[in-house]
């Protein structure tokens, strides 16, 4: 029994599991741009939203804070896995921090000429692009551990920073305050335009696709205009639409009265609902095909009807696969009414093209990270719903 207790090896060190060597790319890409920004101005100062002003680099203290927060995400990888996500949302919540710091420094020691806005420049919007790669790629290190909600602590964290005031010196939060009770409205506005096209191309797509789902060839023709609505340009096509609508308010009064007209809400609307046709069609059409012939083999056994047939087998079953297209719409929308603006639609996009056209920078936030905040947001909600309806619906059968 000694010989051969004495034959078996030792038990090997447990050793460390092998990381991902593309992840290994992607927090090194992180760095660079969070390297590249402490290089970089961080701070604009302006004495109004048009004048030329003049660029704050970081002091040295903040400089050799900024220079470890940018190195932690590669280094926690390497040695700690598991605290990548942390490291990342520290970075994401340091870009934040030291905005709020400097504009704050600098307004509160402004002198002659006087400094009344100050803005982000170029090193915290590459610092910011570093951390959020930082934070997609501890996302992806995290899988469905438990750790992953270490690569959202930096939500929490900047939302407890915004609400105490640590930001209230930036300039796009200065241009919130102004405008006020017309960004809400726009916002408003913008919301209307989504939920009525969406609602529009549900109304005119659900019927649309059940009708082409069971007919090859009306599916094709269907689908292939649908299909070339979408190869048009958004502008293109609002412009299309001038021209049409308003012939045909000039011929009847009534509908001019009503609201329909070359421009404004009527032609944006009626884009909108056109773009949002072929996602709703496209994903009706192939869950209807996709459901399983057994199941309805089943239910014709079982002696349905036409009608129950549909309501009981085949749109429970598709039903997961439709709402992804709903999804998709609903995203595209989003951003399809920021263009809607140009025609006098109004929404979020007010902002952006009054930005550009007067080169403020501010005023195209003001427009563009509301719009992209809502289409995460929808997006999200959505896919919520769909992994919901998926697991209900599996549960069920």
């Amino acid at each position: 029994m000694e010989a051969t207790a004495a034959s078996v090896p030792p038990p090997l060190p447990a050793s460390r599991p092998p990381l991902p060597g593309g992840l290994g790319t992607v927090m090194a890409l992180a760095t660079l741009p969070l390297l590249a920004g402490t290089a970089l101005p961080w701070v604009l100062l302006r004495p109004n939203r048009l004048a030329p002003g003049e660029f704050l680099r970081l002091p040295p203290a903040l400089l050799a804070l900024a220079l470890g927060l940018a190195l932690l995400p590669l280094l926690s990888f390497r040695l700690a896995p598991r605290l990548t996500g942390l490291a990342a949302s520290l970075a994401v919540f340091a870009g934040f921090w030291l905005l709020g710091d400097r504009t704050g420094a600098a307004l509160a020691g402004s002198a002659a000429p006087p400094i009344a806005r100050a803005s982000a420049a170029s090193g915290l919007w590459l610092w910011l692009l570093g951390a959020g790669v930082a934070v997609y790629g501890a996302g992806l290190l995290a899988g469905p551990r438990r750790e992953r909600w270490l690569a959202w602590a930096w939500v929490p964290a900047v939302l407890a920073l915004f609400l105490a005031g640590g930001l209230d010196r930036w300039s796009v939060l200065v241009e919130g305050r102004n405008e006020g009770p017309r960004w809400a409205q726009e916002l408003g506005q913008h919301l209307r335009l989504v939920g009525g096209a969406l609602g529009l191309a549900l109304a005119l797509g659900v019927p649309l696709a059940v009708w082409a789902a069971g007919r090859r060839r009306v599916a094709g023709a269907v689908l292939g205009l649908a299909s070339a609505v979408q190869t048009l340009p958004s502008l293109a096509l609002l412009g299309l639409l001038i021209a049409p609508l308003s012939a045909l308010a000039d011929a009847f009064p009534a509908l001019r009265a009503a609201g329909l007209g070359g421009i404004g809400t009527a032609p944006a609307l009626t884009a909108m609902t056109l773009y949002a046709l072929l996602p709703v069609v496209r994903n009706g059409v192939v869950a209807l095909h996709g459901v399983a012939p057994g199941a309805l083999d089943a239910a014709r056994g079982m002696g349905m009807t036409r009608r129950q047939l549909f309501w009981r087998v085949q749109l429970p079953l598709a039903l997961p696969v439709w709402l992804s297209g709903v999804r998709q719409a609903a995203v595209l929308l989003v951003g399809v009414a920021a263009v809607a603006a140009l025609i006098g639609a109004g929404g979020l996009g007010s902002y952006i093209f009054k930005g550009l056209q007067s080169a403020a920078s501010d005023l195209i936030l003001l427009g563009a990270v509301p719009a992209a905040l809502l289409a995460l947001g929808v997006d999200a909600a959505l896919r919520r719903l769909e992994t919901l309806l998926g697991r209900w619906l599996g549960r069920a059968a």
